[in-house]
């Protein structure tokens, strides 16, 4: 029988025993091929969501902690753990590549096999990322999630500049881990071990720390992506299909604040609150710059890429205010943003699917033809502005309470990009929806199908539930960002 301590470990695992059987059956069968990559996904997350039902709430410490000898000798360990920060990112994983899969059930038919794989490849690396609780590995499976995304970008993207999109995608955030390797080399020398437990005992020196700390700035930055290495993002997310958009947005770009707040938080205290004002500066400015850059675009997905960047530098706020109403906030908002972008970025699917382009002027009035789609676009725009009743809401009220307790010229310029959001965000969901059909551009419309419905329900009732319930969340997340919090100041 499954024991609760390894449960862990199986949902780590599964997504390579997918690959395994993906690999020996023949790249002929599509129906067979999908039909395991998809229930080996739905069964990850299903046991993912035993994880949370067995999570002690009460508990601030790592549950469910696994140890395996690596390489005794150097004294490095393959340890998993989980705490109520990692727990809904593990779990947001785990239901977005299902979705992938499903998006991609029709519109995927070359070289089939390798996508399947790539994504539950993928699925695995990412669920390392955020319960590995040794530095080194951490690192190791950071980067390693750059290689399928680099394939899926690069092979199943949609235009010619596919392959300049994914060198961007590669290269940028390959480029800013260099630094975060050497530091973590130090480390080692230092303390004598990369676990990370060990680490958060151990105490560097205030000089140790800012050096330390800007180089895992630049990793971590890079992946949120922060002002002026966001560039890549706009151009990724442009030549992705639709399922690497979606994984894209909804986790990848996680990857960097879950960072600061699992590593640099905890090792490097002093010199967090040390950058704090030039980090507030990036993300205002990052906030404000890509909500304009974002109103003049005409590319659908161009438009919600760099909404994503303005609400993850509005993450970046709310983390950097070191109280726990902010950190709460912005591990909500995190969450809200990885339902909302993702639920988005399924929408511009839907109409690409059909129509085979992006560009906005080639839309309007799909109210008249579409109009479960219509009501879909709108329920999460209105999400991506943060209506109250919709998970942003909650996220964005806590992360703009917690920075107002801080700074609050850094909270009245950080809300400006709500109102902003709500600019770009009406107009483009007018300009979809509303007016006349052009019946010039596109002669047959039809309405979401029971698949497409599918897809968009356990999104839907998330950003509902996060909304209308948050306390479902932050009964898990609380007692770990308290613990977090006292680590930083004591």
């Amino acid at each position: 029988m499954l024991s609760i301590k390894n449960l862990l470990v199986c949902v780590l695992i599964l997504p390579l025993i997918g690959v395994f059987f993906l690999l020996i059956i023949p790249s002929s069968n599509l129906v067979l091929l999908r039909l395991v990559a998809l229930n080996v996904s739905c069964f990850t997350f299903i046991l993912s969501l035993v994880l949370w039902i067995f999570f002690n709430k009460s508990m601030g410490t790592f549950q469910f902690v696994s140890k395996f000898l690596w390489v005794p000798t150097l004294n490095l360990n393959f340890v998993l753990g989980i705490d109520g920060i990692s727990l809904f990112f593990v779990l947001l994983t785990t239901l977005l590549i299902p979705l992938c899969l499903l998006v991609s059930w029709k519109s995927v038919k070359v070289n089939l096999k390798e996508f399947l794989v790539a994504f539950l490849v993928m699925e695995f690396f990412l669920i390392g990322v955020f319960c590995i609780l040794d530095l080194l590995l951490f690192y190791i499976f950071f980067e390693s999630v750059l290689i399928p995304m680099y394939l899926i970008v690069g092979v199943w993207g949609s235009r010619e500049r596919k392959i300049r999109a994914a060198y961007f995608f590669f290269l940028y955030t390959l480029l800013g881990s260099v630094l975060m390797l050497l530091s973590l080399l130090y480390m080692y020398y230092q303390a004598g071990t990369t676990d990370y437990e060990v680490l958060t005992t151990f105490s560097f020196s205030e000089c140790e720390q800012k050096i330390l700390w800007l180089s895992f700035f630049a990793s971590f930055a890079t992946k949120i992506p922060m002002i002026p290495v966001h560039l890549w993002l706009p151009e990724a997310h442009v030549e992705a299909p639709t399922a690497g958009s979606v994984i894209l947005a909804g986790v990848l770009l996680k990857l960097g604040t879950y960072g600061f707040v699992r590593f640099s938080f905890p090792l490097f205290a002093k010199a967090c609150f040390y950058f704090a004002p030039f980090v507030y500066s990036l993300s205002v400015i990052g906030i404000v710059y890509t909500s304009f850059t974002a109103i003049r675009q005409t590319d659908f997905k161009r438009i919600i890429a760099y909404t994503s960047v303005a609400h993850m530098n509005l993450v970046m706020v709310g983390l950097f205010s070191f109280n726990t109403i902010g950190i709460e906030g912005a591990i909500l908002q995190s969450l809200s943003h990885g339902f909302v972008a993702s639920a988005l970025f399924l929408c511009i699917g839907v109409v690409y699917d059909r129509h085979h382009t992006r560009m906005v002027k080639y839309y309007g009035g799909l109210v008249h033809t579409m109009p479960l789609y219509v009501f879909i676009f709108l329920f999460f725009t209105m999400s991506n502005i943060g209506l109250p009743g919709t998970g942003s809401f909650v996220g964005e009220f806590l992360i703009l309470t917690g920075s107002f307790k801080v700074n609050t010229s850094i909270t009245f310029l950080s809300a400006t990009g709500m109102v902003i959001g709500a600019c770009y965000s009406l107009w483009l969901f007018n300009r979809i929806s509303y007016g006349n059909l052009k019946t010039q551009y596109f002669t047959y419309y039809n309405d979401i199908s029971k698949r497409e419905f599918f897809i968009f329900l356990p999104l839907l009732i998330g950003t509902l539930v996060m909304g209308l319930y948050p306390e479902i969340f932050l009964e898990s997340i609380h007692m770990s960002v308290n613990m977090l919090v006292e680590l930083m100041y004591f």
